[in-house]
């Protein structure tokens, strides 16, 4: 179950950081000075991630739009924040993967797979500053078998339950995700 470690200290991504360094059991993040501590991912969770990475390669190998990455990666938007995303897209910068993430300040595409203990950051803390960095947002809900879709600027989710469209600048169509059949994948069900 993740929780908020310290309440009294507000942290930095680099304290964090070193932290991460020393104890690679478990995933620290900090919001606006928060820090958040979980144990690693289940395997649901883990299922889901390597599911969206195989659509979301094939894709981004036809269209060429931007750069696929899986957590624990961390995206530092401002100094009291490092977050690992579980699957994220950076653009591209002159038709070429960044050397670094954490400096172009920009993403395309962020994912988090819901997890009981993170459910608050992933829905009220992190999504504002997911927003702030110009990313399309998606929080896949495995109890709910739903899509919660955020867009950069927008103030409600939209509850997709039948299909989720991505279209990045500089694609030709759409990215689409059959939500009903990757649940069944993801469960194994026929």
């Amino acid at each position: 179950m993740a929780m908020p470690a310290v309440h009294d200290k507000r942290w930095t991504a680099l304290e964090v950081q070193a932290m991460q360094d020393a104890d690679p059991h478990h995933r620290y993040q900090v919001v606006d000075g928060e820090l958040l501590m979980s144990p690693g991912p289940r395997r649901l969770h883990q299922k889901c991630v390597v599911e969206l990475v195989g659509i979301l390669r094939e894709y981004l190998d036809a269209w060429d739009v931007g750069d696929l990455l899986a957590g624990p990666g961390e995206v530092i938007p401002d100094e009291y924040t490092g977050m690992q995303p579980d699957v994220f897209v950076i653009p591209l910068v002159d038709g070429e993967p960044p050397e670094d993430w954490d400096t172009n300040g920009r993403l395309l595409l962020a994912i988090e797979v819901l997890s009981p203990g993170t459910a608050r950051f992933d829905r009220v803390k992190k999504r504002p500053k997911y927003q702030s960095m110009g990313a399309v947002y998606w929080i896949v809900d495995c109890d709910a078998r739903v899509v919660e879709e955020w867009l950069p600027s927008g103030a409600q989710p939209m509850i997709q339950a039948e299909r989720v469209e991505w279209r990045p600048d500089g694609a030709g169509e759409s990215l689409v995700l059959d939500i009903p059949a990757f649940f069944r994948k993801v469960f194994r069900e026929r």
